[in-house]
């Protein structure tokens, strides 16, 4: 386990603002020097602290201006219920995120399509192709005054 100190929760503050920094540039905002900048960052990534970096997209700009949070229930409360809903959903390319959540649904669906018309399509044969869903529950996202991941 890392040690939680200051250095390397500014560390992984200003990475998780600007994953592209330059470590020289780290190393002066957080008061270390840039050897030991870059160890600390290295053991964040090798412990899997620091999972990886990536680019992150503007959805509109690339073409999926619609956006959901969609709700699904499964008619089967199992563990191979389960797997077998989570196995047909990687396959959507649709599907940004899917979380396994608690309450009145099992799952929830962050899903990014071109338009509503390109919505119905997956919401019929993605969603309603799979023979574990029993409910499921769409939130339209009209705007995003706050949104970490960009």
């Amino acid at each position: 386990m890392i040690k939680k100190d200051r250095y390397n929760d500014i560390i992984l503050r200003e990475l998780s603002l600007n994953g592209r920094i330059a470590n020289s540039e780290l190393a002066e905002k957080i008061g270390l020097s840039p050897s030991a900048c870059l160890r600390r960052v290295q053991e964040l990534e090798s412990s899997g602290v620091i999972k990886g970096y990536r680019a992150i997209l503007d959805s509109e700009l690339i073409g999926n201006s619609f956006i959901a949070y969609v709700g699904i229930g499964l008619n089967e409360h199992s563990i191979e219920s389960q797997l077998a809903f989570e196995q047909a959903i990687k396959l959507a390319v649709e599907v940004k995120e899917c979380h396994n959540v608690t309450g009145s649904f099992e799952y929830l669906l962050r899903i990014e399509t071109k338009d509503i018309k390109s919505f119905k399509l997956f919401h019929a044969d993605i969603l309603g192709g799979i023979s574990q869903v029993s409910a499921i529950t769409t939130h339209v996202v009209m705007d995003s005054p706050k949104d970490v991941r960009t």
